[in-house]
């Protein structure tokens, strides 16, 4: 059977080709592996923003996104419909954050990578499906339903996550 021959560059092409760069344009390095202490001390450096922290403040948010749209509006059924798309959000979230953390089946697989990752894949799966749910049932739950409220729950109770990664960042920033 023949064989086809490497590819063959151009001399002007080979020399740019030996600048440290592979073909699809992404820089070669070495890679080292941390030391233990290295690691630890990476790992101190890093803030440490608990998920129970993000649901009680997504909680916050909401209680107090649905106290500011009844007060604005004068409306009963706007201020739930806000709290109810607030809860939409925070209830899923956390009942995933007890499945990833709290949960004996957490438990058991947390030294397994592959088994930790399709945990996390089941708990999104029930988060999702709650929060849909959730939303599916709002025009009975709800009397009066405002969407736009809703949609103001539901969307301000989001950014909460944001806020998470804004702090992490501000404080990985303040540590060097």
């Amino acid at each position: 059977m023949h064989k086809m021959p490497g590819k063959v560059l151009p001399a002007a092409q080979q020399k740019q080709a030996d600048d440290g760069w592979d073909e699809d344009g992404a820089q070669a390095f070495e890679f080292k592996p941390l030391t233990r202490e290295e690691a630890q001390q990476w790992r101190a450096s890093q803030p440490n923003v608990s998920v129970w922290w993000l649901v009680g403040v997504q909680m916050l948010v909401g209680l107090s996104a649905g106290a500011l749209g009844g007060l604005l509006t004068q409306r009963a059924p706007v201020a739930w419909s806000v709290l109810y798309g607030a809860a939409a959000v925070a209830l899923p979230s956390a009942l995933m954050a007890y499945g990833m953390t709290s949960s004996a089946v957490s438990r058991l697989l947390a030294g397994v990578a592959q088994a930790a990752f399709a945990g996390f894949l089941l708990w999104e799966g029930v988060k999702i499906l709650l929060a849909v749910a959730m939303l599916w049932l709002a025009p009975t739950v709800v009397p009066g339903l405002s969407w736009l409220g809703l949609l103001a729950g539901l969307v301000l109770t989001l950014k909460v996550y944001w806020l998470g990664f804004w702090i992490r960042s501000r404080r990985s920033k303040q540590n060097g």
